[in-house]
């Protein structure tokens, strides 16, 4: 143990003597390991949010009995499965309004609540009495009361005019649900002596056969192991994985060339420990744990940082997944023990991993090979030829799995081979490239000039892959958005066509607004409006209730349609279904669609296809009057208005005072507009964040590379300067290098990141969400990236010119002196 203690000794002492290097290392590492732990962090706060969703009192993780027709049925069955054998609990639950804002009121029975519900350790034994008791409680999240502005033991009204019991605070309830007692709920809602669910429990003994007791009224549904919330949002997730994952690796090319410098520095130490009776296996052992102490503490650090990066992300991730999805994230993260575990995991992976070959060279060791400096010069003619077949194979497989393959997961398969396949063929492009540069001109300096650009090539090729990598996925990411961009702007015009918009705090205040803004001559229309949610194919889909107007006719984002579409729509036989609707249950126009509903089955045929971006949910447009048929209970709380554009302002404050209505229930169309924008460029702000964060990354593993590099470069610079050439032009020709492979680099990557836009628009997010956008290019947006990316390297190449700037003649002479 002490040998060992003593050749760890000596083995750090090479990071005390080369500081900026361990400083390159740490980079690298904390790096890798905060982009990765801070994706994971937004991914997992965002999954035990969805856990608490689906868990909430039952949700979808317990076995249930509901009606077939997904509606309330009789209270009386519970009664008669309870003495049949059956462990059910009763549950009603339906939508209301506080306030103008729509929430799920939940009504549950404590005493028969399985207990894997989780309902009797949140409410408790000594709780359960308050519970029930008159006036009872509603239980209530810490989310949900900020967002409707109420304070703890308020009795807030509904929107039909009932008030709630007393509002308890529920840490651990989710977010947009308010819990009572079942009694309770079913006087709020009007639904005497009737459920919408029954929980089952877990029970050994016993039981009647179903049929024979509820006979066809009830059906079984089975827990699911993916909540929708969950299988919509798998997308998102996706996308972040993948920038952590990207990120992840970037970072450890920082590594690999800390690692790889530091190694070949120290093999003469290596030897001198060797020759003193260090065996291999006892030196690689020591190496190993060099290695694992190092990124210990640099995963520790990263884990920090990583905290730090997720909890300013945190409020973005929050108002995308609630602008594209309605998930509600607390917007503090609580991270559990394995996240901070797998970080540090991740960190000594990642260190072992980008230091293989190192570890490799180690064990292999001969005992009395002539030291030789690190050889980044080489040229690795067969090595290239072997990594562009490999990149060939690996260009070949994205072809077939772009051929066969159906499913999102194939889509980033194509996404991540085209990247692997271009860093691949990226050494044997610049190489052709370089080549085709050194028998292009006969004065020797510029030969010089190329034939030494080829030789720095093995050394600064995994920071140009980064490089490559980084500006590739920011031009992929940053088309994808303007393309979305200038869509979602010429979308919204189409789908907010009223200039005012009202969603009135319950259906007796909407009706009364209503027959009051018709009598006013400045109003134009009223369109009203109604929605409904169904599930189909086991997937929710939202029905949109439009009038007949000619707003609607005249502005809705239409793909295809027949030419009767809006005349079958007013008939109530014919519905619009979004694309994404479309394309998940392959529908076409003319084809037929049966809607269950409270009363029945409700046969519509599909009569156009719309857009509908930034909505995964499908979505079905019919007319109101007929949604309102078959969905008697929607809410009619919504309404658009007609109006002069300058009457708005005289109508909107007229409306706030005569109904007390605010902001979040009465807005105009450019209000409505701003917002929609807001949500939109909040959602992809995570995506730039992490792509100017992997775009700074590729510049510090360029700048460690060239830091590397400079150590080598004396034996190549030396004869150069000897023979008349200043340490100022030395530099500038130096710098020149770097910039011109920098920009070979650079002007591939502007082809590949159109490409990465391509599979994103037509590929990724088309599995993804079920649309597709139009593809545009930016040009000025490629220049702007292009700049940006040389700046980049003219940064990291400052150091190393400088460093040769300062250099003393003696250092040069020196090479002669030590025959190098």
């Amino acid at each position: 143990m002490r040998r060992a203690l003593w050749i760890l000794a000596v083995l750090l002492s090479h990071w005390r003597r080369h500081p900026l290097q361990f400083a390159t290392l740490m980079i690298g590492l904390i790096a890798a390991t905060a982009l990765w732990s801070g994706v994971q962090a937004l991914n997992q706060q965002a999954r035990t949010s969805y856990d608490r969703a689906a868990a909430a009192f039952g949700g979808t993780r317990t076995p249930m009995l509901v009606s077939p027709r997904g509606g309330a049925f009789p209270q009386q069955l519970f009664v008669d499965l309870r003495r049949a054998g059956w462990p059910v609990s009763p549950v009603i639950e339906a939508r209301t309004q506080i306030e103008g804002r729509s929430v799920r009121l939940l009504g549950i029975e404590p005493v028969t609540m399985p207990a894997e519900a989780s309902a009797a350790a949140e409410i408790g034994t000594s709780g359960a009495q308050a519970f029930i008791a008159p006036p009872g409680q509603a239980l209530i999240s810490r989310e949900t009361l900020n967002d409707l502005r109420l304070s703890e033991g308020a009795t807030p009204t509904l929107g039909n005019g009932r008030m709630l019991p007393p509002l308890k605070l529920q840490p651990a309830l989710a977010p947009g649900v308010i819990v009572v007692d079942i009694g309770i709920a079913q006087t709020l809602l009007a639904m005497p002596d009737q459920i919408t669910r029954l929980l089952i429990g877990k029970t050994k003994g016993p039981r009647t056969a179903l049929d024979s007791v509820a006979g066809q009224q009830l059906r079984i549904v089975q827990p699911e192991s993916e909540t929708d919330l969950e299988r919509l949002t798998d997308s998102f997730h996706l996308n972040l994985t993948a920038f952590g994952l990207l990120s992840f690796f970037v970072g450890l090319f920082i590594v690999n060339s800390a690692i790889g410098l530091g190694f070949e520095q120290r093999l003469p130490m290596l030897r001198t420990l060797r020759a003193c009776g260090v065996s291999a296996r006892q030196l690689n052992a020591v190496l190993i744990l060099e290695l694992v102490s190092i990124a210990l503490m640099a995963g520790i650090i990263g884990l920090v940082c990583g905290y730090v990066i997720a909890a300013s992300l945190l409020p973005d991730v929050a108002a995308s997944l609630r602008g594209l999805y309605g998930a509600q994230i607390p917007g503090q993260l609580s991270l559990k023990p394995e996240w901070w575990l797998a970080g540090l995991a991740i960190s000594v992976i990642g260190a072992l991993l980008a230091a293989i070959s190192s570890l490799l060279k180690a064990a292999r060791l001969p005992l009395l090979a002539t030291a030789q400096p690190y050889a980044w010069q080489q040229a690795q003619h067969r090595w290239l030829r072997l990594q562009g077949g490999g990149a060939l194979l690996v260009f070949a497989a994205a072809a077939l799995v772009l051929w066969f393959g159906d499913s999102l997961i194939a889509g980033f398969t194509v996404l991540a081979a085209l990247l692997l396949g271009a860093a691949l063929a990226l050494p044997v492009l610049l190489g052709l490239v370089l080549a085709a540069g050194e028998r292009s001109t006969r004065r020797p300096i510029l030969t010089w000039f190329w034939a030494d650009s080829r030789l720095q090539l093995s050394g600064l090729s995994l920071a140009l892959m980064a490089l490559l990598l980084a500006l590739a996925v920011n031009v992929g990411v940053g088309t994808m958005v303007e393309s979305f961009s200038r869509t979602f702007v010429g979308w919204l015009d189409g789908r907010l066509s009223s200039d005012i918009y009202i969603n009135a705090a319950s259906d007796a205040q909407a009706r009364e607004l209503k027959d009051w803004v018709k009598r006013r001559p400045d109003v134009l229309a009223v369109l009203p409006g109604s929605r409904a949610e169904i599930q189909l194919d086991g997937a929710p889909v939202e029905i949109n209730g439009l009038p007949d107007h000619a707003t609607f006719r005249d502005h809705w984002p239409l793909l295809d349609a027949t030419r009767d579409a809006w005349d079958r729509v007013r008939a109530g036989d014919g519905a619009l279904i979004s694309e994404q609707l479309s394309r998940r249950m392959t529908l076409a126009i003319g084809q037929g669609i049966t809607v269950p509903t409270p009363s029945g089955p409700w046969p519509l045929q599909v009569v156009a296809i719309y857009a509908d971006y930034g909505n995964p949910k499908g979505q079905l447009a019919v007319n109101v009057d007929a949604l309102l048929k078959h969905f008697p209970d929607s809410p009619q709380t919504r309404m658009g208005l007609r109006v002069a554009p300058e009457n708005v302002p005289a109508v909107i404050d007229a409306i706030r005072a005569r109904f007390g209505l605010d902001g979040r229930n009465l807005a105009d169309q450019a209000s409505v507009k701003k917002e929609s924008l807001g949500i939109f460029n909040r959602t992809f702000a995570v995506t730039s964040a992490l792509n100017a964060f992997t775009l700074g990354v590729a510049g510090v593993a360029l700048l460690t590379s060239l830091l590397t590099l400079s150590n080598s470069r004396l034996p190549q610079l030396a004869p150069l300067w000897a023979i008349g050439l200043t340490r100022r032009r030395l530099a500038a020709i130096e710098l020149l290098k770097t910039m011109c492979v920098a920009l070979i680099t650079s002007l591939l990557a502007l082809p590949l990141g159109l490409l990465v836009a391509w599979c994103l628009i037509a590929i990724v997010n088309v599995k993804a969400f079920g649309w597709r956008l139009p593809f545009h290019v930016f040009p000025m947006q490629l220049i702007t990236l292009l700049g940006v990316a040389m700046l980049a390297a003219l940064l990291a190449s400052l150091l190393p010119m400088l460093k040769l700037l300062r250099m003393q003649p003696a250092e040069l002479v020196k090479v002669f002196a030590n025959e190098r």
